[in-house]
């Protein structure tokens, strides 16, 4: 996957962890991490969206789409959100990675 403007809010050593636990040959570790990515790209882009009035979101889908990386987003996104957007990122990143963690371990 290419980076991301939000990759410096994820710190996944836990799930790194489990998945080699669980993971018994690298394809289901491929897969598996290939999962986790997909899930944590459509829960942070549901919750900016979410967030985002309606009149700025085409504005934001195509700097995004420009620049994927651009950390400037944040910038954008505080501006017309009107709220630390990292900060709440920040936690809604560690709500999803304890359901993550949860999910692999089988307790979910």
């Amino acid at each position: 996957m290419s980076i991301l403007f939000y990759d410096r809010l994820l710190v996944l050593d836990e799930i790194d962890r489990e998945i080699k636990t669980k993971a018994k040959t690298s394809e289901e570790k491929e897969e598996l991490w290939g999962l986790v990515d997909e899930i944590i790209h459509h829960r942070i882009m549901g919750c900016v969206l979410d967030k985002l009035p309606a009149q700025n979101r085409p504005e934001f889908l195509a700097r995004f789409n420009k620049a994927p990386h651009d950390e400037g987003l944040f910038k954008f996104l505080t501006e017309k959100i009107g709220q630390d957007i990292e900060e709440f990122l920040k936690i809604e990143i560690g709500k999803l990675k304890n359901e993550i963690l949860q999910t692999i371990k089988g307790k979910k």
